[in-house]
C-alpha cells in the first residue's frame, strides 16, 4: 500500500540538502531545512520552501538533537524526514522517534540500522550469512592489553577501527607493537567524541587495498536490487577525495560476485531504502572472485552516490522517496549501466599544510547555472557567493562529477569542472585534485587506498615559498593592500612628493628574516630588492606583475590572494605560496618560535605538556579538534614550557596563543 509524501523535513545541511530539495522540488513535494546559528543565510535554507532555527552552531546543539528536530517537523507539518548522510542518518534511536511522531523515516528499518552499526556485529552477521569477511578480532572485550595481544596475533599491520560510526573517523593503521598504544588512545578518544562510542576493532591490514562498494536498494515487496559498483580508493585520511564508477578493471565474473555478496549482506537484514555494502580488496594484481572481504555496511545515502546516478540515469533520492511512500523498486534487469563517472571532492583545506581546513568567508564563488557549464559535468554544493564556510561541519564545499563514454573521457570532463570552478578567497585542494587526476599512476589505473599517501610529493601543489622570488610577489601585494588602504598620504614611511615610494617588508625565509624593498618608480614600474640581490624592475599592467622563475611565468594576474595577521596566501590552478611576514601582529595562525597557536578555532581534548617541561622539537605538545578533525600541534622546537595556556575540553579561536616555550634561540618552525 502507498501512502504520498507530501512534505519533507530535511534533517541535515550544506550540500546534501540542497540535492534532496532539487528532487523533491521535481517530484511536487514541499520540503522544510533546518539550520543552525551558523547557517542562518546558508543556500540550504533559501532554497527549501520552509526553514526553521534549532539552535546553536556545534552539531550536537542543533543537527544532532532528534527532539529539536522532530518537533521542527510538527511545528511545520512535515509527514516525512529525509536525514541525509551524517548527523543522524545512521541513528536508530531517531528512526523510532520519527514513527512515533507518526513521521514516515526516509530510510532503513532502526533494526537494519542496529544490525549494520555496529561494525563487530555486522561482520559476524555477514559469517553466517555466507558473506567473505576480513581477519581480525571483533570482540567485547576492550581492555587495551587485550586489544594489543590480538593485534600481535592477528600480525602487523593491523588496522584499529571505531565499531561505531564511519567516514574514516577512528580508524588508525599500526605498523608495529610499539605504535600500539598510543594509536589506540587516539583512536578511542576520537571515536567517543565523534560517535558517544569508544568501542574498537582490530583487523588485519590488507597491503594494497582497494576500496570497492556496492550500491544497494530494498522495498517493502521484499525486493533487493544493486546499482553496480563505485571504486573509492583515493582517500586521504580514511576519508574518500575521488570515486568513480564503475570500478576499473572490474570483469563480469568479480561484478557478479560482489554484487551477490553485497544483496547477501542486505538480505540478512531485511534492508529498505538505500544502503552500501563496502569491501576491502586485493588489488596487488587483477581483481578476484576470492579477493574482496566486507568491511561495513552504510545503511544511507552515500556522498558519491552521483557516479551511480550518472552512470545508470536514476534519481537515488527519488528512489528513496518511492520506495519510503510503498512503491516497489525497478527489476534488477532493467537496471543498466553505461558510461564511466569520476567525482571529485573540492574541499576548503590547504594541501600544503597538511591539508588543514580553512573556514572563512566565500566572497566569490562562480556558480553561474551550476552544474550545466560543461555538457558531462555535473556540480553539487551547498554554497554561493557571499556565503561563510563554518568551522563546525566538514569543509566540503561541493563536489564534481564528470561523465563520458569512458574513463579518460569521464577524467577530462571532471578537471574542466575543477578548472572552471572558481572559490575566492578561499583556499581549496583543488590543484590538488587536478594533480591527482592527472597523475600517471591513476591514469593506468593503479589504484590503492595507498595512492595518495605513496604519491604526496608529486600531487601535493608546488609550493614556491623555497623560491625568493615569491618574496616580491607578496611584497607587491602588501603593497597594493597598503596603498590602497593609506591613498599617498597615509602612510608615514615611504610616500615623498615628487619622488618614488619606498617600502621594506620583511618575510619569514627558511634561513630566517628576507627583507624585500619595494620603490615604485610609476604606476607602470616597480624596482625589488630581494634581501641582498640585485635590484630587479617588474612591470605593471597596472595590477599584472610577470617575471622569469626558470622555465615559467609567474603571473600575478592569474593567482589569488588573501591578507591575514602574519602571512599572505598566494595560490592559483598550478601552484601555492603561503609567506610568512613581520609586518603585522605575531598571533599568525601557524606555531612560529616559541609559541603554539591555534590554526583555527576548535576544541583542545589533549595537552601533554606543563610548564617546567623540556621537550624536543616536534613533540607532540597539544591535541586539538576542528572542523570532524583531530590535529597535533608540535613543539616549534626544543626547548622548555614556559606557560600552558589551555586546558582539555577549552574551546579556542583561530589565532589564540595555547602554548609558549621559554625564550630563546629559534631552532626552526
Amino acid at each position: 500500500m502507498t501512502k504520498q509524501i507530501k512534505k519533507i523535513l530535511i534533517a541535515n545541511r550544506g550540500e546534501i540538502a540542497c540535492r534532496i530539495i532539487k528532487t523533491a522540488r521535481k517530484m511536487g513535494i514541499a520540503t522544510v531545512a533546518v539550520y543552525s546559528d551558523a547557517d542562518r543565510k546558508a543556500l540550504h535554507v533559501r532554497s527549501a520552501d520552509e526553514s526553521v532555527h534549532i539552535g546553536p552552531s556545534p552539531a550536537v546543539e542543533s543537527y544532532l538533537v532528534i527532539d529539536k528536530i522532530i518537533n521542527a517537523a510538527k511545528q511545520t507539518g512535515a509527514d516525512a524526514i529525509h536525514p541525509g548522510y551524517g548527523f543522524l542518518s545512521e541513528n536508530p534511536n531517531f528512526v523510532r522517534a520519527c514513527h512515533a511522531a507518526g513521521l514516515t523515516f526516509i530510510g532503513p528499518s532502526a533494526e537494519a540500522m542496529e544490525a549494520m552499526g555496529l561494525k563487530d556485529a555486522a561482520k559476524k552477521l555477514m559469517e553466517k550469512s555466507g558473506v567473505p569477511v576480513t581477519p581480525g578480532y571483533h570482540g567485547k572485550d576492550q581492555s587495551p592489553k587485550l586489544l594489543k595481544a590480538k593485534a600481535g596475533m592477528i600480525g602487523y599491520p593491523v588496522l584499529i577501527k571505531a565499531v561505531a560510526g564511519g567516514g574514516g573517523k577512528g580508524m588508525r593503521k599500526v605498523e608495529t607493537d610499539s605504535d600500539f598504544d598510543a594509536a589506540l588512545a587516539s583512536c578511542m578518544r576520537e571515536t567517543k567524541s565523534s560517535f558517544g562510542n569508544d568501542a574498537v576493532l582490530i583487523e588485519k591490514y590488507i597491503q594494497s587495498p582497494r576500496h570497492i562498494e556496492v550500491q544497494v536498494f530494498g522495498d517493502s515487496h521484499g525486493n533487493i536490487v544493486h546499482m553496480f559498483e563505485r571504486d573509492c580508493s583515493l582517500q586521504r585520511r580514511h576519508q574518500k577525495v575521488i570515486e568513480e564508477a564503475p570500478a576499473p578493471g572490474m570483469t563480469d565474473a568479480v561484478r557478479r560476485a560482489m554484487t551477490d555478496a553485497a544483496i547477501a549482506a542486505a538480505k540478512a537484514v531485511d534492508y529498505t531504502g538505500a544502503g552500501t555494502v563496502e569491501f576491502i580488496v586485493d588489488g596487488s594484481g587483477k581483481l578476484r572472485t576470492d579477493g574482496f572481504w566486507f568491511m561495513e555496511m552504510n545503511t544511507r545515502l552515500q556522498v558519491e552516490h552521483p557516479v551511480t546516478e550518472m552512470i545508470t540515469g536514476l534519481d537515488l533520492v527519488e528512489l528513496q522517496i518511492r520506495v519510503a511512500q510503498g512503491e516497489a523498486l525497478p527489476a534488477q534487469d532493467a537496471i543498466k549501466m553505461e558510461g564511466h563517472a569520476i567525482e571529485a571532492r573540492l574541499y576548503a583545506e590547504d594541501p600544503v599544510r597538511d591539508f588543514l581546513p580553512t573556514p572563512g568567508q566565500i566572497a566569490y564563488l562562480d556558480d553561474d547555472d551550476f552544474g550545466n557549464k560543461t555538457e558531462g559535468c555535473r556540480i553539487d554544493t551547498g554554497y554561493e557567493g557571499g556565503a561563510g564556510i563554518p568551522v563546525h561541519y566538514d569543509p566540503m564545499i561541493c563536489k564534481i562529477i564528470g561523465y563520458g563514454e569512458d574513463r579518460e573521457d569521464a577524467t577530462e570532463q571532471t578537471l574542466r569542472g575543477i578548472r572552471q570552478i572558481e572559490v575566492y578567497p578561499a583556499i581549496t585542494n583543488n590543484t590538488f585534485l587536478i594533480n591527482c587526476l592527472t597523475s600517471k599512476r591513476f591514469i593506468s589505473e593503479k589504484l590503492s587506498t595507498h595512492f595518495i599517501n605513496d604519491n604526496i610529493e608529486t600531487l601535493i601543489p608546488f609550493d614556491l615559498r623555497s623560491r625568493p622570488e615569491i618574496f616580491g610577489l607578496a611584497a607587491i601585494r602588501l603593497l597594493a593592500d597598503l596603498e590602497d588602504d593609506e591613498g599617498p598620504f597615509g602612510g608615514a614611511t615611504g610616500w615623498r612628493l615628487n619622488t618614488s615610494e619606498n617600502r621594506v617588508f620583511t618575510f619569514k625565509g627558511e634561513n630566517g628574516p628576507v627583507d624585500v624593498r619595494v620603490e615604485r618608480q610609476t604606476e607602470q614600474y616597480v624596482d625589488i630588492q630581494i634581501g641582498n640581490d640585485p635590484i630587479r624592475t617588474f612591470s605593471l599592467y597596472p595590477d599584472l606583475s610577470i617575471w622569469k622563475i626558470e622555465d615559467g611565468l609567474l603571473s600575478y594576474d592569474d593567482w589569488r590572494s588573501r591578507v591575514k595577521p602574519g602571512y599572505i596566501s598566494l595560490y592559483g590552478f598550478d601552484q601555492f605560496a603561503q609567506v610568512y611576514f613581520y609586518d603585522f601582529a605575531e598571533t599568525s595562525t601557524v606555531s612560529i618560535g616559541d609559541s603554539l597557536i591555534a590554526p583555527m578555532p576548535g576544541k583542545i581534548i589533549a595537552v601533554n605538556a606543563k610548564p617546567g617541561d623540556s621537550v624536543k622539537a616536534g613533540e607532540p605538545l597539544i591535541v586539538m579538534e576542528a572542523m570532524k578533525m583531530e590535529m597535533s600541534l608540535d613543539a616549534p622546537r626544543a626547548g622548555v614550557v614556559a606557560r600552558v595556556e589551555v586546558q582539555v575540553g577549552a574551546l579556542v579561536a583561530g589565532g589564540d596563543l595555547l602554548l609558549e616555550l621559554e625564550a630563546g634561540e629559534c631552532t626552526g618552525n
